[in-house]
């Protein structure tokens, strides 16, 4: 009978979102403490180049800059460190940007007719005020220097004015038809610029796209002068004394025109084209010049920059440049990539300046950012400090650690500086935008980002701070030879892009997958080395017909492929390791030149059989410090298919395994004696536990062993009759399984002090063929281990399944099979979200090395089965999840560490486990009794170069963290030992281990499915189970009750890239890549989120704006101005209201930071406004009194001097 507490315990689970299994008994409880309070989602910062720029603008006085994009992300550059990202609450398109220079804010011109007003003032920036224009087109706008008024031109010529404070317009406008000549009769255009003159504010310079330029006088409201241009004006720019403009057109032409003088211009120049005729059109057409800027200089001439203009040729297009003219010298900087927009950086922001002496260009292109230094002979480039080159090749993968050793960091950044090229021409000078202040706070943790990029390369990132800095780099594609190369498995022409990546942070091995079905894997060295790579090669092939379904709520698989397995070991000139079916083929011939087994190809029309995508180099190379190839595995082409795309990728440096899974299979390989342990096809991992009813499309076919338990049960009557072999004995590797090759037959690759490389060839050759009857082959010595598999010691790994004849039978489990109305969900993707289509093939998503229970214990009376008695302790396994939501165990027997590790064999075994999920699985992850993460047993690096060259050849027992197994006892026979956490598309689960009871479930995703899951920890140590799901929730569930701890709409799955790269890390960060050319960082961690305002920096420094500069008395005297102008007088109430149809006044929110410090400021306000009443009451009653005092005083003074009077009325004058 239930207690009262023991019903409320069960109430509570269920509200809180976990599902207590009633088979899953728990003697201790783990406490959890983490709460909803605990977890927020928040932007941290974001990183890249800003993706598809359309617009900049540059603040002089505080030196920052910023840059508008097409999707209405505003992006704020200061010193290097100084980065702020913002964006509209649409996405438009920001057409022009305009500091208020020195006051810390901005105005950003949209497309969708909008002007915004932006707050500087705070960490982050908020729009303060937005004006929306109803019934005109917004084309170009002008903020004056210190001016409260702004201009804003429109598409039909008309040009308003605002004021900037209460963002509202004046009654003063401007009309199109009193612009321009009452005799044109068409439309003047687009107002495409305006600007006061330099020296004299009543003079408004307005230029239309069709060619006119007017000066309008303000104070009179007429046009003072016209210039009628022959072509469309593209820009236009004052010279400083404001007596003279230059204007770019359509043609490549410039035109620069006397204020006094409109009929004609005083020079009509194309500075890039071929004239026939002084002072006629170029023989070839121009491209246009699309701004341009006319800048003066203390000593020496005016400099003119100009975009554009370069000759096109016949049917081309001109190519990007920037042109700067001083005198007679013409530069012309060739760019890249298309210019969107250039600033000249002066040392003043008055335009009025006779020595604005330009130092630099700001030069914003479609896919970068160009400072060129003009102080510098040759005007060279400045060397970017940013992140700008993060999409120099476009990244395809992206990897996030948080928690690094602290050590790692420097090792990368040491090899990434020994190994770069010093960059000679670059400025010496510092870069010049350098506004802005760093935060005060900051992140302790050691972080690092890998991205991978489509020509196959791989940059490594320092995240600690705020900004990137780019540690090391590190080209893939130099392992393979250069030439034809074929395209990668997608039919793209990028074969060496990189698909997946991750690294052991402790060991620093790092593993790669490439687009061409090959995975490489790299050890880092603080030595060069010359060393020659081996190669494995793996072909994955199986036949079966479609499964029939069990009644569970698992989807229906849907593979209908291929064949059977093979796979090669080519050593290069050394020779191959080939396992192939029935009949074995003959060995290849060797190659003349190099002695290599070239790959085998088919015979007919041009089909590829047998060979891999890329070839590696065959003679040793040389290699810097940093990562150094140590192994390449490749996929093989298969009867004319292309390799199998790598689907993920699993590394642990303590066993000195690598597994990795594909669209149709797994491999498992051993890079310590570089050999292939495992190469199968999916279904096959199943064996007699297989939930689908697969049937060989051929049977009259003799059977063959197509699965781990077939390869048991053969080995069962292959064990009666096994023979001693010889000392040349042929080794065998059944079909999937490959024993490590040892004693004289094994090829190995070792360094010697010189650097060169030396194998050691087997004295005879080996061809390993596989029958049906013939049995396994016993090592030279025969022994048997601990578990009862024989440990071949030379022969290469006779008889090592002989110890597994008491598992055949294997152990089936389904969880949730009470609900079948879910088994219509079929629809499985792969984690690279390349396509969301039901995959033809079943294939692995998710691998996990793990020591844990490999077998079922009886979940009533907690005994382990008979048969699986061996792995009722915990064992070193590799937990396999696949697309359609399966989860297999397979059971690694490793050597004791030291020279048997290297001379024995490690033992692959399945287990029989099977749990079966809905949806593809996603992650896979394990908790001890006392909700620890059980993280598999990681080496400590060692610089193996090192310990060579050195002449070390002691083996070392490698430092390595404490394994613990964990035995049955007497009290801990009922208890659960450990929880596996499997999330799939659609759910998690917390399975009790070793009784694989279900513990807890929970629903994630009804209508959606999960894109990325994964179990992080929190800055507490504490863990909980992290998802982003497909509707752009990101979800947060507590372990392992799995109760719903954040629930928060971020970001939906609109593009594919973003689940591609979607990757949660260590104390609650993210990150994904939001576009080609940008990474955003995130955290779901409240104390990150609320530490954020002191990791910021500061955009606004308050400042004093440089004095305007004198203007002697000649120049007072003969100058244009016609005195100050009151723009309050002219714009203000006297000029009228405006038309309340034009556009509408909308507030903004400013921010919650806005906020505070309004209301914090309003708070001292009124406190300040009290005291100050309070003091003037005081003195008012104290004048009062003192009033009354006075007026006392002069009562009495009268008094007395009225009976003076009448006392000295009656004397005479001489009586006084």
């Amino acid at each position: 009978m239930m207690t009262t507490k023991y019903l409320k315990k069960k109430i509570n689970e269920f509200t809180q979102g976990g599902t207590s299994s009633s088979s899953a008994k728990l003697d201790t409880e783990i406490s959890e403490s983490l709460h909803p309070n605990h977890f927020t989602v928040c932007k941290v910062v974001r990183h890249g180049f800003p993706y598809e720029p359309t617009a900049m603008a540059y603040d002089p006085v505080q030196n920052i800059l910023a840059i508008g994009t097409k999707n209405g992300s505003l992006r704020i550059f200061g010193q290097p460190g100084v980065d702020c990202h913002e964006r509209h609450d649409s996405d438009v398109a920001i057409i022009q940007i305009m500091f208020l220079i020195n006051e810390g804010a901005l105005v950003t011109v949209c497309a969708d007719n909008s002007l915004n007003m932006w707050n500087l003032r705070q960490k982050r920036p908020a729009i303060l005020h937005s004006l929306k224009f109803n019934k005109e087109i917004i084309t170009y706008c002008h903020i004056p220097f210190q001016s409260k008024w702004f201009y804003i031109g429109t598409e039909r010529g008309n040009i308003h004015i605002a004021n900037i404070e209460s963002f509202t317009l004046s009654g003063y406008v401007i009309n199109w038809n009193k612009a321009i000549e009452l005799s044109r009769k068409t439309l003047p255009g687009p107002v495409i610029h305006l600007s006061d003159c330099p020296t004299d504010q009543n003079k408004l310079l307005i230029g239309f796209e069709s060619g006119t330029a007017v000066i309008w006088d303000l104070r009179i409201k007429a046009a003072e002068n016209r210039f009628n241009g022959a072509q469309p004006i593209r820009s236009i720019c004052w010279h400083f004394e404001g007596r003279q403009f230059m204007c770019s057109h359509t043609d490549g032409s410039l035109t620069c025109w006397d204020i006094k003088s409109p009929s004609k211009p005083v020079s009509v120049t194309y500075p890039h084209g071929k004239v026939a005729v002084k002072g006629g059109k170029p023989v070839d057409p121009c491209a246009p010049i699309m701004k341009v800027e006319w800048k003066s200089a203390k000593l020496g001439d005016p400099y003119v920059v100009f975009s554009g203009g370069l000759c096109q040729e016949k049917g081309g297009v001109g190519t990007p440049c920037v042109t700067i003219i001083q005198g007679k010298n013409t530069t012309v900087l060739e760019m890249e990539y298309p210019v969107i927009d250039f600033v000249s950086l002066c040392e003043t922001p008055w335009p009025s300046a006779e020595n604005q002496d330009p130092y630099a260009i700001l030069v914003l292109l479609n896919n970068d950012l160009v400072v060129v230094d003009l102080t510098s002979p040759g005007y060279p480039c400045f060397e970017n400090p940013y992140p700008m080159d993060l999409h120099e090749s476009p990244v395809t993968c992206v990897q996030y650690f948080a928690d690094c050793p602290a050590d790692l960091i420097p090792a990368l950044y040491s090899a990434g500086s020994n190994s770069s090229r010093k960059k000679t021409n670059y400025s010496k000078k510092n870069w010049p935008i350098k506004g802005g202040q760093w935060g005060t706070g900051g992140s302790s943790d050691q972080e690092i980002i890998i991205t991978g990029h489509a020509d196959g390369s791989l940059k490594f990132w320092d995240a600690s701070q705020v900004t990137l800095q780019v540690l090391y780099k590190l080209k893939t594609a130099k392992v393979f030879e250069r030439g034809k190369q074929h395209k990668s498995l997608d039919g793209e022409e990028e074969p060496y892009a990189i698909q997946k990546v991750t690294m052991c942070p402790e060991s620093r091995i790092l593993l790669v997958a490439g687009a061409s079905g090959h995975v490489l894997l790299y050890r880092f060295s603080k030595l060069e080395a010359s060393c020659e790579i081996m190669t494995l090669e793996v072909s994955i092939i199986y036949e079966v017909e479609d499964p029939d379904t069990p009644e569970t709520e698992l989807p229906p698989m849907p593979p209908n492929s291929l064949k059977r397995n093979t796979s090669t070991l080519s050593a290069d000139s050394t020779g191959s390791l080939t396992t192939n079916s029935v009949p074995p083929p003959a060995p290849p011939s060797p190659n003349p030149s190099t002695g290599a087994h070239k790959p085998s190809t088919s015979s007919g029309e041009g089909m590829r059989d047998g060979v891999p995508n890329l070839r590696v180099k065959s003679s040793p190379q040389k290699y810097t410090m940093g990562f150094q190839p140590d192994l390449c595995c490749q996929l093989l082409w298969t009867e004319g298919e292309p390799p199998p795309l790598v689907t993920c990728l699993q590394i642990n440096s303590f066993y000195g395994l690598v597994a990795f899974g594909t669209v149709n299979g797994l491999v498992i390989v051993d890079y310590i004696q570089k050999t292939c342990l495992l190469h199968m096809g999916t279904p096959n991992l199943y064996g007699s536990a297989d939930p689908y009813q697969r049937t060989p499309r051929s049977p009259k076919k003799p059977k063959v062993p197509q699965s781990l338990g077939d390869i048991v049960e053969q080995l069962t009557d292959n064990e009666r009759s096994r023979q001693a072999s010889g000392a040349t004995a042929a080794a065998e590797q059944p079909n999937g399984i490959c024993v490590s090759p040892t004693g004289n037959n094994a090829k190995k690759m070792k360094s010697v002090t010189d650097g060169k490389l030396t194998r050691s060839k087997s004295q005879t050759s080996r061809r390993v063929t596989k029958t049906q009857s013939n049995p396994c082959d016993a090592g030279a010595n025969g022994d048997k281990d601990k578990d009862g598999a024989d440990s071949s010691g030379g022969g290469g790994g006779g008889g090592i399944f002989s110890g597994l004849l008491s598992q055949s039978r294997s152990t089936f489990s389904f969880f949730g099979s009470q609900d079948r109305s879910e088994s219509s969900f079929t629809q499985s993707r792969s984690s690279s979200m390349s396509s969301l289509d039901r995959e033809s093939k079943e294939g692995v998503q998710s691998l996990y090395f793990v020591e844990s229970y490999a077998r079922k214990t009886d979940p009533v009376t907690g005994q382990v089965i008979p048969e699986t008695e061996k792995y009722s302790l915990t064992s070193p396994c590799l937990w396999v999840g696949t697309t359609l939501g399966s989860t297999l165990v397979i059971v690694l027997t490793l050597p004791p560490p030291g020279d048997q590790r290297i001379s024995q064999p490690v033992i692959v075994s399945p287990s029989g486990t099977v749990l079966c999920m809905k949806g593809t699985i996603l992650n896979i992850a394990f908790l001890n009794s006392n909700g620890g993460l059980i993280t598999a047993s990681t080496e400590a690096w060692k610089d193996m170069n090192y310990e060579q060259k050195e002449g070390e050849r002691e083996k070392k027992k490698p430092v390595i963290q404490q394994r613990s197994r964990m035995s049955p006892s007497a009290s801990t026979e009922m208890a659960d030992r450990q929880f596996a956490i499997i999330t799939s598309e659609k759910e998690a689960k917390v399975i009790s281990l070793s009784s694989q009871t279900c513990a807890y479930r929970a629903k994630i995703a009804e209508s959606s499915y999960v894109v990325v899951a994964d179990v992080i920890s929190m800055p507490n140590k504490e863990l909980c189970l992290a998802c982003y799901v497909a509707n752009g929730h990101v979800m947060i569930y507590s372990l392992p009750s799995l109760r719903i701890l954040l629930d928060c709409d971020f970001v939906p799955l609109t593009d594919l890239r973003v689940g591609r790269t979607f990757q949660f890390s260590a104390h609650g960060k993210a990150l994904y890549q939001c576009s080609p050319t940008e990474i955003q960082r995130l955290t779901v961690c409240a104390e990150h989120s609320n530490s954020l305002h002191d990791m910021l920096g500061d955009l606004f420094i308050p400042c004093t704006t440089p004095e305007a500069p004198s203007r002697g008395f000649f120049k007072n005297l003969f100058s244009v101005s016609s005195g100050s102008l009151d723009r309050q007088e002219l714009f203000g109430e006297n000029s009228g209201k405006p038309s309340r149809s034009i556009a509408k006044h909308v507030p903004g929110s400013a921010g919650m930071e806005a906020v505070k410090a309004q209301s914090a400021t309003v708070g001292g306000e009124i406190a300040r406004t009290k005291l100050e009443l309070i003091k003037r009451g005081e003195k008012l009653s104290e004048t009062e009194k003192r009033t009354a005092d006075m007026m006392q005083n002069a009562e009495s003074f009268a008094m007395a001097a009225s009976e003076l009077m009448k006392k000295q009325k009656n004397k005479k004058w001489y009586q006084l």
